[in-house]
Order: C-alpha cells, then sequence, then structure tokens
C-alpha cells in the first residue's frame, strides 16, 4: 500500500499554501493582531469559494467531495499560517448550518463549560442541544462573558454560567458541542493545525541559525543550536505520520495518538524556535510568540492531553477496528473520511 500523498494531493495542499500566501500573508496577520483577532468576513468568504468549508460535503450537496485526508492538509496549511478563526466548527458544520459551507457564516463552538472562541462574530454556535442560531445565539452570547485570551488572534468568551432557555434551545449548552465521529474528526483536524504550526516554527529556527552570526559564525554551527533543530524535526515528522495515518484509517485511538504528538511537537517546537532566537524571540515584533500562544491554547482545547491519554488507557489490551470502518465509532456511526 502506498502511502505516499497523490499528486492531487499535493497539488491541493501547494494551491491552499498558495492562496493563502495571497489573502493572509504577514503584513495581514499582523492586522488581524493589531485589530484583536476580529475575523475579515472578506477572507472568511475566500475560504469558502476555496472549498475550504465545503471540502468533505458530496458534489451533489455542492461540496467537492473529498475526504479526511485531504482536510488535513489543508488544516495543516492553516496552521502554518497561524489563520485565525473558528475553522474547525465551521468546516463541521457544512452542510448542518446554512451558509457555514460557502463561508458566508462564521460558525463557532460551545464546549462544556471551556472558553468559546469568536462568539461575539458567530453566525452560529455548535452546542450540546443542536446549534444555536438567531433569538437563542443573541441570548447566550449577551449571557456569556468576555475573557483575556493568551492568544491575540483568539478572542474568548466564557459561556454563561447557566443554560440559556430560548426557543431553539432543546438541551443543556453544557453537553460538548461534538460527539461521536466529530469529536473525533474536530481532534484530528485541531491536531494538523498543530502540525503545521510545528512545521513552521522548525523552518523559522533553522533559517534564523542560518542568518544570525555570533563569534564570527552563524550560530546554526554551534552544537547545542543543532541539537535543538533536530529535535524539532524529530518531533515535528512523527506528528506528521500520525496524523497523516489518522486521517486515513480514522480510528479514535490513532487520532488520540496524533493528537498527543502533534500538540507535543506544536507547543516544544515554538519553545525550542523562541529558545534560538534568544532575547528577540520574546518581542512583540517576533512572531514566535504567537506560535507559541496559539499552540498552547489549542492544546488546551478540544480533546485536551489527560483526555486523549484516556482514550489511549482505554484502549490497552483491546483490538479496535483498524480499517477506517464505521465499527471504530461504535453502532451507526459512518466512516470519518477516505483514503490517501
Amino acid at each position: 500500500m502506498d502511502f505516499q500523498l497523490s499528486d492531487d494531493q499535493r497539488a491541493l495542499r501547494s494551491g491552499m499554501r498558495d492562496l493563502l500566501g495571497a489573502v493572509f500573508d504577514r503584513d495581514r496577520m499582523r492586522a488581524a493582531v493589531e485589530r484583536g483577532g476580529a475575523l475579515d468576513r472578506a477572507l472568511w468568504r475566500e475560504l469558502g469559494a476555496a472549498g475550504f468549508f465545503a471540502l468533505r460535503l458530496p458534489e451533489e450537496d455542492g461540496g467537492v467531495g473529498l475526504g479526511l485526508p485531504e482536510a488535513v492538509l489543508l488544516f495543516e496549511e492553516a496552521g502554518r499560517a497561524l489563520l485565525p478563526g473558528p475553522l474547525v466548527a465551521t468546516h463541521l458544520a457544512a452542510g448542518r448550518v446554512k451558509g457555514a459551507a460557502e463561508g458566508a457564516a462564521v460558525v463557532t463552538a460551545a464546549d462544556g463549560d471551556r472558553p468559546v472562541a469568536h462568539l461575539a462574530e458567530a453566525d452560529a454556535v455548535l452546542a450540546g442541544g443542536g446549534p444555536l442560531d438567531g433569538e437563542a445565539l443573541r441570548a447566550f452570547v449577551a449571557a456569556a462573558r468576555p475573557v483575556r485570551s493568551m492568544d491575540p488572534l483568539t478572542p474568548l468568551h466564557l459561556p454563561p454560567p447557566e443554560p440559556v432557555a430560548g426557543p431553539a434551545v432543546s438541551a443543556p449548552e453544557r453537553a460538548p458541542a461534538y460527539a461521536g465521529r466529530l469529536r473525533y474528526e474536530a481532534a484530528l483536524l485541531s491536531a494538523a493545525e498543530q502540525l503545521g504550526s510545528a512545521a513552521r516554527t522548525t523552518e523559522m529556527a533553522v533559517q534564523h541559525a542560518r542568518e544570525r552570526q555570533q563569534f564570527g559564525a552563524p550560530i546554526g554551527s554551534f552544537q547545542a543550536v543543532k541539537h535543538l533543530c533536530a529535535d524539532m524535526l524529530a518531533r515535528t515528522e512523527p506528528a506528521r505520520a500520525a496524523v497523516y495515518a489518522a486521517a486515513v484509517t480514522g480510528d479514535p485511538l490513532e487520532i488520540a495518538a496524533a493528537e498527543l504528538l502533534a500538540d507535543e511537537a506544536a507547543v516544544r517546537n515554538a519553545r525550542d524556535c523562541l529558545q534560538i532566537h534568544g532575547g528577540m524571540g520574546f518581542t512583540w515584533e517576533a512572531d514566535v510568540h504567537l506560535h507559541l500562544k496559539r499552540a498552547w491554547l489549542r492544546a488546551a482545547t478540544g480533546l485536551t492531553e489527560a483526555e486523549a491519554e484516556e482514550e489511549l488507557a482505554a484502549g490497552l489490551g483491546a483490538a479496535p477496528p483498524r480499517s477506517g470502518s464505521s465499527a471504530a465509532y461504535g453502532p451507526g456511526r459512518s466512516q470519518a473520511g477516505g483514503g490517501a
């Protein structure tokens, strides 16, 4: 079996990298930081027009008709570019919330009592009782409380302390936003973003190590710096293999393992990248701290480290389905995506 990316998959990844380089370059990213992470609706619509959100919808429903492996490639590029916004929630809401597939609607997720990203700008919220919109959404937003976010590109709100009654709410918002198959797909797409960030900080560290001169030589010639860069690559590539494999199999245990590896790679690589940059790495003008803060935030949301470890521990000694079959999610669940 060939697990190399196909020519079409490589072209898809390259096309998304080119698109993000054109519509969300460093200047636009910095402009987003200065406006507090407020979403650019024009950019959101461009992503929709490019098929980012409708990638896995069937063609007869207006989608692209591709699978989870292809979605992972796009989210990896989004992570490289530090693209802001509730990308995972809007992608998973395509076909469930009007306008999500086209990028006309911004959809976020309320996952239990965890902070909600980009709530003030959302057109709908995925909650335990189903998507909130209209009057129910307005009541939810009014009762939520803004909190300071560690990531300047991700504004956060704490959900209401008590469930909000509304005409469209049939179950408490405290329930997880994703259940069954969607829970694992959300975790895998988040892991793909972490993978992209880990790869990007590795590149940033290597580039700086080549250019920065100290004692008459590039700092990359020093053994301590070489080891840091090698360690970053040694974390990124196993995470990549795990994320790509989990996208093919759709196995919940493999997704949990991929999440653990990708979170570790994103956080530790950003810290090592900052170390290699030295004092300038701590400055606001450098981009390293933005990758570190986003990595911290992603690792604390969705399938957390403790939850992923519990998933893996629960699977010890068991023989979970391996082929991406619906049995991997339990009775009545559909499989997570196509092959690579």
